[in-house]
């Protein structure tokens, strides 16, 4: 199953006898789902149903869908107008203007907006809504193809940082046995140099070596994040909703890695340790782009 970015665009197209019927949605990322409408208040009455529409192909995002429409006839664009509403208008500003009327000067493209246009009827308004029931799956599919192809690109993305992280995070493992053999070879070459001048219960100082010892062990770490990581590859294996999935990962991830780091005194631990923090973050910051 492919993995959807929450980032994508997609366009239908409804033409029928003289109306031509354009549908654009954007996306983006969003931690739930927010839908913002920018249409003719024509298509008030079909909004629960492309809002319910939506809600089928996607989980999350924040969608901005457009919807216009416009005649494709010949005739010029002045047929539609109504005069008397235009003649009520001049009038009205002649009557205001009152001497001064002869003053006035209107351009006739200052008519052209829709409140000196005839009223549609029933019909005209049942026909856009059949077309924008028609359009807007293919808006949609079009759209769900447009986050699949984005979704592509921040796998691979994705994937390249968890390949920097995995590779840090093998430089720790490896050292992870050599570091608890420094420190016991450190405390005991103390122990040695000041036993003769102080005197030292060697019993209770081994005691106080494993408790040490116990408490900078990094392994149980180390299992934590190979088990993440493999429930990681899992994840962007399996495909379908992700975000909310890998964004889990990464905090269990981020947890492990910072007591690693404050546990180590090793210096090539510390330094790969920071690395993976890094990659860790650039993994995050891809990861709130999926759906």
């Amino acid at each position: 199953m492919p993995v959807y970015s929450m980032t994508g665009f997609g366009k239908a197209e409804v033409e029928r006898e003289n109306i031509l019927l354009s549908i654009e949605v954007k996306s983006v990322n969003h931690r739930f789902k927010d839908i913002r409408f920018k249409m003719s208040s024509l298509f008030a009455p079909v909004e629960l149903d492309l809002r319910n529409e939506i809600a089928k192909y996607f989980k999350r995002g924040s969608f901005d869908v457009f919807i216009n429409y416009k005649r494709i006839e010949t005739a010029s664009k002045f047929d539609d107008l109504d005069p008397a509403k235009v003649k009520a208008f001049i009038g009205k500003m002649k009557e205001i203007a009152g001497e001064d009327a002869d003053k006035i000067s209107i351009r006739p493209t200052e008519f052209l907006r829709s409140e000196f246009y005839f009223e549609q009827d029933d019909t005209f308004k049942d026909e856009l809504a059949s077309m924008v029931k028609e359009g807007f799956p293919k808006a949609l599919e079009d759209l769900k193809k447009s986050r699949a192809s984005e979704g592509k690109k921040l796998l691979k993305t994705l994937k390249d940082h968890r390949d920097q992280f995995h590779k840090h995070y093998e430089v720790v493992s490896s050292l992870a046995d050599t570091f608890q053999e420094s420190i016991k070879e450190r405390l005991t070459k103390k122990f040695e140099e000041y036993k003769t001048a102080l005197p030292s219960d060697e019993p209770r100082f081994m005691q106080e070596v494993i408790y040490y010892l116990e408490k900078a062990d990094v392994h149980e770490e180390i299992n934590r994040i190979e088990a993440h990581l493999l429930k990681l590859d899992k994840i962007l294996t399996d495909g379908g909703e992700v975000g909310r999935q890998i964004d889990f990962l990464i905090q269990e991830l981020n947890r492990e890695t910072n007591t690693t780091g404050s546990k180590s005194t090793l210096e090539e631990i510390s330094n790969a340790v920071v690395q993976m923090k890094v990659h860790l973050e650039k993994i995050r910051e891809q990861g709130l782009n999926f759906e």
